[in-house]
Protein backbone atom coordinates (compact mmCIF):
# COMPACT_ATOMS: atom_id res chain seq x y z
CA UNK A 1 0.00 0.00 0.00
CA UNK A 2 1.18 3.37 -0.77
CA UNK A 3 1.84 5.75 2.84
CA UNK A 4 -0.52 8.26 0.77
CA UNK A 5 -3.38 5.48 0.84
CA UNK A 6 -2.94 5.33 4.24
CA UNK A 7 -2.59 8.53 5.22
CA UNK A 8 -6.53 8.93 3.07
CA UNK A 9 -7.89 6.31 4.59
CA UNK A 10 -6.94 7.39 8.71
CA UNK A 11 -8.38 10.85 7.47
CA UNK A 12 -11.64 9.58 6.00
CA UNK A 13 -11.84 7.53 9.35
CA UNK A 14 -11.82 10.00 11.75
CA UNK A 15 -14.17 11.69 9.60
CA UNK A 16 -16.19 9.26 9.52
CA UNK A 17 -15.95 8.90 13.21
CA UNK A 18 -16.46 12.60 13.96
CA UNK A 19 -19.82 12.70 11.71
CA UNK A 20 -21.53 10.30 13.77
CA UNK A 21 -20.23 12.30 17.08
CA UNK A 22 -17.58 9.16 18.18
CA UNK A 23 -14.45 10.94 20.22
CA UNK A 24 -11.42 8.81 19.69
CA UNK A 25 -8.59 9.78 22.20
CA UNK A 26 -5.77 12.22 21.77
CA UNK A 27 -3.43 9.78 20.09
CA UNK A 28 -5.64 9.12 17.51
CA UNK A 29 -4.66 12.44 16.45
CA UNK A 30 -1.16 12.23 17.20
CA UNK A 31 1.44 13.40 14.17
CA UNK A 32 5.03 12.64 13.55
CA UNK A 33 5.63 15.25 16.02
CA UNK A 34 3.81 13.50 18.87
CA UNK A 35 5.10 10.43 18.37
CA UNK A 36 8.59 11.60 18.62
CA UNK A 37 8.44 13.43 21.46
CA UNK A 38 7.09 10.12 23.42
CA UNK A 39 9.16 8.69 26.20
CA UNK A 40 9.08 4.96 28.35
CA UNK A 41 5.82 5.95 30.27
CA UNK A 42 4.29 5.10 26.61
CA UNK A 43 5.31 1.50 26.05
CA UNK A 44 1.69 0.03 26.29
CA UNK A 45 0.35 1.70 23.26
CA UNK A 46 3.14 0.13 21.77
CA UNK A 47 3.76 -2.75 23.45
CA UNK A 48 0.15 -3.38 22.86
CA UNK A 49 -0.56 -2.32 19.70
CA UNK A 50 -2.82 0.87 20.12
CA UNK A 51 -3.73 3.11 17.67
CA UNK A 52 -4.41 2.67 13.68
CA UNK A 53 -4.05 -0.25 11.63
CA UNK A 54 -4.75 -0.31 8.26
CA UNK A 55 -4.48 -3.11 5.49
CA UNK A 56 -6.11 -4.34 2.33
CA UNK A 57 -4.83 -8.24 2.68
CA UNK A 58 -2.13 -7.63 -0.19
CA UNK A 59 -5.12 -7.58 -2.39
CA UNK A 60 -3.83 -4.38 -3.74
CA UNK A 61 -7.27 -3.26 -3.94
CA UNK A 62 -8.42 -1.70 -0.51
CA UNK A 63 -11.68 -0.45 -1.60
CA UNK A 64 -12.77 -4.30 -2.28
CA UNK A 65 -10.44 -5.83 0.01
CA UNK A 66 -9.63 -4.40 3.48
CA UNK A 67 -10.38 -3.16 6.69
CA UNK A 68 -9.80 0.15 9.02
CA UNK A 69 -9.25 -0.48 13.17
CA UNK A 70 -8.29 1.22 15.99
CA UNK A 71 -7.32 -0.08 19.27
CA UNK A 72 -8.55 1.60 22.03
CA UNK A 73 -7.03 -1.39 24.50
CA UNK A 74 -5.53 -4.39 24.48
CA UNK A 75 -3.88 -7.13 26.82
CA UNK A 76 -0.49 -8.90 25.64
CA UNK A 77 -0.06 -12.75 25.01
CA UNK A 78 3.90 -11.51 26.29
CA UNK A 79 3.62 -9.97 29.14
CA UNK A 80 0.48 -10.64 31.27
CA UNK A 81 1.64 -9.58 34.36
CA UNK A 82 2.33 -6.30 33.21
CA UNK A 83 -0.25 -5.98 30.78
CA UNK A 84 -3.12 -8.13 32.34
CA UNK A 85 -6.02 -6.96 30.65
CA UNK A 86 -7.61 -9.90 29.36
CA UNK A 87 -9.33 -8.27 26.62
CA UNK A 88 -9.46 -5.90 23.89
CA UNK A 89 -11.49 -2.92 22.51
CA UNK A 90 -11.65 -1.57 18.50
CA UNK A 91 -13.32 0.31 16.00
CA UNK A 92 -13.45 -1.13 12.65
CA UNK A 93 -14.53 0.54 9.84
CA UNK A 94 -15.89 -1.27 6.58
CA UNK A 95 -16.60 0.48 3.21
CA UNK A 96 -19.91 -0.02 1.22
CA UNK A 97 -19.15 -3.33 -0.37
CA UNK A 98 -15.67 -3.76 1.58
CA UNK A 99 -14.58 -7.60 2.30
CA UNK A 100 -12.87 -8.60 5.11
CA UNK A 101 -11.55 -12.05 3.43
CA UNK A 102 -11.90 -15.53 5.49
CA UNK A 103 -10.26 -16.33 8.35
CA UNK A 104 -10.55 -17.29 12.06
CA UNK A 105 -7.94 -16.55 15.21
CA UNK A 106 -6.72 -19.26 17.24
CA UNK A 107 -7.29 -17.89 20.95
CA UNK A 108 -9.58 -14.62 20.21
CA UNK A 109 -12.88 -15.04 20.76
CA UNK A 110 -14.87 -11.66 19.81
CA UNK A 111 -18.44 -9.93 19.65
CA UNK A 112 -18.69 -7.85 16.58
CA UNK A 113 -21.09 -5.31 17.54
CA UNK A 114 -22.54 -2.72 14.02
CA UNK A 115 -22.60 0.24 15.71
CA UNK A 116 -24.36 2.55 13.16
CA UNK A 117 -23.83 3.11 9.18
CA UNK A 118 -24.52 0.13 6.71
CA UNK A 119 -25.55 -3.48 6.96
CA UNK A 120 -22.90 -6.26 7.39
CA UNK A 121 -23.42 -9.64 5.85
CA UNK A 122 -21.07 -13.14 7.30
CA UNK A 123 -20.42 -15.81 5.80
CA UNK A 124 -19.61 -18.66 8.05
CA UNK A 125 -17.67 -22.24 7.90
CA UNK A 126 -16.35 -23.92 11.09
CA UNK A 127 -12.51 -24.86 10.97
CA UNK A 128 -11.62 -28.82 10.50
CA UNK A 129 -10.15 -30.71 13.33
CA UNK A 130 -6.67 -30.54 11.36
CA UNK A 131 -6.75 -26.87 9.81
CA UNK A 132 -7.11 -25.97 13.97
CA UNK A 133 -4.62 -27.91 15.02
CA UNK A 134 -2.42 -26.60 12.19
CA UNK A 135 -0.84 -24.03 14.47
CA UNK A 136 1.50 -22.69 11.69
CA UNK A 137 -1.60 -22.17 9.52
CA UNK A 138 -1.11 -20.35 6.25
CA UNK A 139 2.66 -19.58 6.85
CA UNK A 140 3.51 -22.31 4.09
CA UNK A 141 0.64 -21.21 1.42
CA UNK A 142 -1.79 -23.95 2.00
CA UNK A 143 -5.14 -23.13 2.34
CA UNK A 144 -7.31 -23.35 5.15
CA UNK A 145 -9.66 -26.11 5.46
CA UNK A 146 -13.63 -25.66 5.84
CA UNK A 147 -15.69 -28.07 7.42
CA UNK A 148 -18.58 -29.24 6.26
CA UNK A 149 -20.91 -29.05 9.65
CA UNK A 150 -23.44 -26.46 10.59
CA UNK A 151 -22.52 -23.09 12.46
CA UNK A 152 -23.79 -21.70 16.16
CA UNK A 153 -23.12 -18.37 16.75
CA UNK A 154 -24.96 -16.23 19.38
CA UNK A 155 -26.79 -13.10 17.65
CA UNK A 156 -27.49 -10.39 20.81
CA UNK A 157 -26.79 -13.32 22.61
CA UNK A 158 -29.57 -16.06 21.50
CA UNK A 159 -27.42 -18.95 19.67
CA UNK A 160 -28.25 -19.33 16.37
CA UNK A 161 -27.52 -22.29 14.02
CA UNK A 162 -27.02 -21.84 10.08
CA UNK A 163 -25.46 -24.38 7.44
CA UNK A 164 -21.81 -24.31 6.52
CA UNK A 165 -21.39 -21.48 4.24
CA UNK A 166 -24.71 -20.01 5.66
CA UNK A 167 -25.58 -15.92 5.60
CA UNK A 168 -26.02 -13.67 8.88
CA UNK A 169 -26.99 -10.00 8.26
CA UNK A 170 -25.96 -7.89 11.17
CA UNK A 171 -28.49 -4.54 11.29
CA UNK A 172 -27.23 -1.72 13.01
CA UNK A 173 -27.56 -2.52 16.55
CA UNK A 174 -26.90 -5.86 16.34
CA UNK A 175 -24.44 -8.27 17.35
CA UNK A 176 -22.52 -11.66 16.91
CA UNK A 177 -20.23 -13.50 18.79
CA UNK A 178 -17.42 -15.38 17.13
CA UNK A 179 -15.67 -18.58 18.52
CA UNK A 180 -12.14 -19.10 18.29
CA UNK A 181 -12.22 -21.64 15.18
CA UNK A 182 -15.02 -20.35 12.90
CA UNK A 183 -13.87 -19.08 9.81
CA UNK A 184 -15.90 -15.71 8.75
CA UNK A 185 -15.75 -13.70 5.96
CA UNK A 186 -17.52 -10.01 5.69
CA UNK A 187 -18.94 -7.69 3.66
CA UNK A 188 -20.64 -3.85 3.93
CA UNK A 189 -23.83 -4.53 2.31
CA UNK A 190 -23.86 -2.73 -1.09
CA UNK A 191 -25.66 0.36 -1.13
CA UNK A 192 -26.11 0.48 2.54
CA UNK A 193 -23.41 2.52 2.97
CA UNK A 194 -19.90 2.33 5.18
CA UNK A 195 -20.06 0.76 8.32
CA UNK A 196 -19.18 1.40 11.59
CA UNK A 197 -17.78 -2.00 13.71
CA UNK A 198 -16.96 -2.42 17.50
CA UNK A 199 -14.85 -4.98 18.69
CA UNK A 200 -14.91 -6.10 22.32
CA UNK A 201 -12.77 -9.17 22.32
CA UNK A 202 -10.16 -11.55 24.73
CA UNK A 203 -6.74 -9.65 24.01
CA UNK A 204 -4.55 -10.61 20.73
CA UNK A 205 -2.02 -10.35 18.73
CA UNK A 206 -2.99 -9.57 15.18
CA UNK A 207 0.54 -10.81 13.88
CA UNK A 208 0.63 -14.31 14.85
CA UNK A 209 -3.30 -15.44 15.82
CA UNK A 210 -4.89 -14.88 12.15
CA UNK A 211 -5.54 -17.94 10.07
CA UNK A 212 -6.41 -17.05 6.63
CA UNK A 213 -8.41 -19.27 4.83
CA UNK A 214 -5.99 -18.32 1.66
CA UNK A 215 -3.05 -16.80 2.41
CA UNK A 216 -2.35 -13.19 2.68
CA UNK A 217 -0.62 -10.40 4.09
CA UNK A 218 -2.01 -9.40 7.33
CA UNK A 219 0.28 -6.42 7.55
CA UNK A 220 1.09 -4.24 4.48
CA UNK A 221 3.67 -3.63 2.59
CA UNK A 222 4.30 0.31 2.61
CA UNK A 223 5.63 2.28 -0.39
CA UNK A 224 6.39 5.58 1.23
CA UNK A 225 5.55 7.96 -1.25
CA UNK A 226 5.27 10.37 1.22
CA UNK A 227 5.66 11.45 4.85
CA UNK A 228 3.16 9.69 7.30
CA UNK A 229 0.73 11.82 8.77
CA UNK A 230 -0.60 9.13 11.50
CA UNK A 231 1.21 5.62 12.49
CA UNK A 232 -0.43 2.55 12.09
CA UNK A 233 1.23 0.06 14.89
CA UNK A 234 3.23 -1.85 11.95
CA UNK A 235 5.19 1.61 12.10
CA UNK A 236 6.32 1.66 15.44
CA UNK A 237 9.21 -0.68 14.91
CA UNK A 238 10.20 1.95 12.40
CA UNK A 239 10.00 5.14 13.33
CA UNK A 240 9.62 4.81 17.42
CA UNK A 241 12.89 2.65 18.16
CA UNK A 242 14.37 5.67 20.11
CA UNK A 243 12.03 4.98 23.26
CA UNK A 244 13.70 2.72 25.41
CA UNK A 245 12.00 -0.92 25.69
CA UNK A 246 10.54 -1.47 29.11
CA UNK A 247 12.27 -4.27 31.78
CA UNK A 248 10.51 -7.57 31.32
CA UNK A 249 12.82 -9.66 33.25
CA UNK A 250 11.30 -9.55 36.47
CA UNK A 251 8.28 -11.49 34.57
Amino acid sequence: MKRSEINRIINDAMQFAHDRSLPLPPFAYWGMDEWCRLGPESRELIDNMLGWDVTDFGSGDFEKIGLTVFTFRNGNFYHKTRYPKPYAEKLLFVGDGQILPYHYHWSKMEDIINRGGGKLILTLYNSTEADFADTEGGRSGKPGEFADTPVTVPIDGCPVTIPAGGRITLEPGQSITLMPGQYHMWQGVPGTGPVMLFEVSACNDDTVDNRFHIAGKRIPEIEEDENPHHLIFADYRKYLSHIPPLDFCSE
